[in-house]
């Protein structure tokens, strides 16, 4: 949201502007793994206090980035926070809960998330349009701080992970050795690459779509940010409504329906003339997308064992990080070389359509 308004006071183009992002997504993807299978062997409340407060420093430090150098390395120090974000709270809210409310309960948390974006998708403009960006940076930061506050004083490990039993968990190398086996299965790796897709949707829409229509249809900055909240707001609404029903009919058919959304939406926008129009779609678009992230790491304890669904979230975010990494530099490579949206929408759609297509060929959903 805030990338808009750097673009000219950083000098920078559209392909570096993406490869910020990649640098992010690229130290978020390699720590991702190590955050799950730290959340299987210790304390939930030490990691998700100690890398949230990483989060809020690498915030900060984007405050006074004024080189693509910096705001590269101080958006990986927050990408690196931001690794311990998902994986673990994941593993943990699912050891809360009986096995077919996963759905529900990830939806719920997940809902946070929904909340958050859209939250800052009002907050931010007023806050760039009364100061600067720098401001916005330094209002991320100081919440992450706060955030990272709450969990320390609010956070408790279940009785099976209290830190004086972390015997009782899965070892490094318990866990290291599962992996062959879990390697094996074909729907690991359908389920990750259809991930990366999904991955490789979901960024361009949220890099790329305040910028075109803030140059293209020379909407207001507000304006331009607005379409991001409407899509967190109506993510919620997809949390509320798919999460609990994929506890009821499965979620191989719901992450189709997901897909189905990411890719149908998309494709409206890329046809789209009008800012209202804009406003249903991005609507449609946020069902699916806030939907899709609880349905997939519910799955992966439905899939695989329990005490290994961190380091199974993980890795599938691993995929979602290539997806993510490789969508920045490649679209703002085209936006740069031929001054057209055009294409970078395109393969967003083309992203979703392959997912629905790859999670169609699962026959079962199930770990054999």
């Amino acid at each position: 949201m805030l990338l808009p308004e750097m673009l000219p006071v950083l000098e920078i183009s559209k392909t570096q502007a993406g490869g910020i992002f990649a640098v992010y997504f690229l130290v978020y993807t390699l720590c991702t793994p190590a955050m799950g299978v730290l959340s299987d062997c210790f304390s939930y409340r030490l990691i998700l206090t100690v890398f949230t407060a990483v989060l809020g420093i690498g915030a900060l430090m984007m405050a006074f980035a004024a080189t693509f150098f910096q705001a590269s390395l101080f958006l990986s120090i927050a990408g690196f926070g931001h690794a311990a974000c998902w994986a673990p709270v994941v593993v943990l809210v699912q050891k809360w809960v009986p096995n077919n409310r996963r759905g529900t309960a990830l939806s719920f948390v997940s809902m946070g998330v929904g909340s958050g974006v859209f939250l800052w998708g009002i907050l931010l403009p007023v806050i760039v349009s009364s100061t600067d960006w720098q401001t916005g940076w330094l209002a991320l930061g100081y919440t992450a701080l706060g955030i990272a506050l709450l969990n320390l004083i609010l956070v408790r490990n279940p009785n099976n992970n209290q830190p004086d039993q972390v015997n009782s968990k899965p070892g490094l190398k318990e866990f290291l050795s599962s992996y062959r086996k879990i390697f094996r299965q074909a729907i690991f790796w359908k389920i990750g690459v259809s991930y990366l897709l999904v991955g490789f949707n979901v960024i361009i829409l949220f890099t790329f779509l305040p910028v075109y229509t803030r140059e293209i249809l020379n909407v207001a900055y507000a304006v331009s940010t607005s379409f991001i909240s409407v899509i967190a707001f109506f993510g919620i609404v997809g949390q509320l409504l798919l999460g609990p029903l994929s506890d009821k009919v499965g979620r191989g058919r719901i992450m189709i329906v997901c897909s189905i959304f990411l890719a149908g939406s998309v494709l409206g926008i890329l046809f789209s003339g009008s800012t209202w129009t804009l406003y249903i779609l991005t609507a449609c678009y946020g069902v699916g997308y806030g939907a899709v992230w609880p349905v997939y790491a519910a799955a992966a304890s439905d899939l695989f064992p329990k005490e290994y669904s961190g380091g199974v979230v993980g890795l599938w975010t691993v995929f979602l990080g290539v997806g993510s990494i490789i969508a920045p530099v490649i679209c703002g490579w085209l936006i740069d070389n031929t001054g057209s949206y055009s294409w970078v929408f395109q393969l967003a759609m083309s992203a979703g359509v392959l997912s629905t297509l790859l999670l169609l060929t699962v026959r079962k959903f199930s770990f054999e």
